[in-house]
C-alpha cells in the first residue's frame, strides 16, 4: 500500500512508437485536502475510488489505496467532484525491468508531458531512455491534484 513513484518532464513524443499500452484518463478529487486526496477515475471503460496519503519529504512515498467500481458509479461521483478535472492520454513503456507510465494531458492542462515510474524502494536503480528529462518528484505542481487548482495553462512561464 506505499506507492514510490519518480515523475519526470518528457523531453520529445518518442516514447509513443516503444509503448505497449494506451488508455484514456479523466479523473477528478471529492477531496483535495494536502494531508489525503480522495480521487475518483475512469480509466477507458473501468472505475476506480483511490485514497493517497501525504507524500514523504522527498515526494517519492506515500500511502495509497484503491478500489476498483463500477465505472457508471465512478460517473456518478465525478458530477460531485471538486472543480478541476485531468483529461490525459496514458502510455506504458516498457524500459528495461521498469514500466513508465507517460501521462500527455489536455484540456486545461495541454502541452504537459510527465513520466512516472514506480519503484519497490526509492533509490532502486533504473534505465534512463533518451526522452525522459528534468525529474519533478518533489515539485507538488506536476501533481494531479494540483493541475486541478492551478492548471499548467494557467503558469506564468514553461518549465519544461
Amino acid at each position: 500500500m506505499i506507492e514510490i513513484e519518480r515523475k519526470f518532464l518528457v523531453t520529445s513524443n518518442d516514447f509513443i512508437n516503444e509503448a505497449f499500452s494506451k488508455k484514456r484518463i479523466v479523473q477528478a478529487y471529492l477531496s483535495s485536502n494536502p494531508e489525503r486526496s480522495v480521487r475518483i477515475r475512469i480509466k477507458d471503460d473501468q472505475g476506480f475510488l483511490t485514497i493517497k496519503g501525504k507524500s514523504c519529504s522527498n515526494g517519492t512515498s506515500r500511502l495509497e489505496w484503491e478500489k476498483e467500481i463500477e465505472v457508471q458509479e465512478a460517473e456518478k461521483l465525478l458530477t460531485i467532484c471538486e472543480n478541476g478535472m485531468i483529461d490525459k492520454i496514458r502510455y506504458e513503456i516498457q524500459v528495461g525491468e521498469h514500466v513508465f507510465e507517460v501521462d500527455i494531458f489536455s484540456g486545461e492542462n495541454e502541452g504537459l508531458i510527465i513520466a512516472e515510474i514506480e519503484l519497490e524502494h526509492e533509490n532502486e536503480p533504473f534505465e534512463k531512455p533518451m526522452w525522459l528529462g528534468k525529474e519533478v518528484t518533489n515539485d507538488n505542481r506536476y501533481y494531479n491534484v494540483y493541475l486541478t487548482q492551478k492548471p499548467f495553462k494557467t503558469w506564468s512561464f514553461n518549465l519544461q
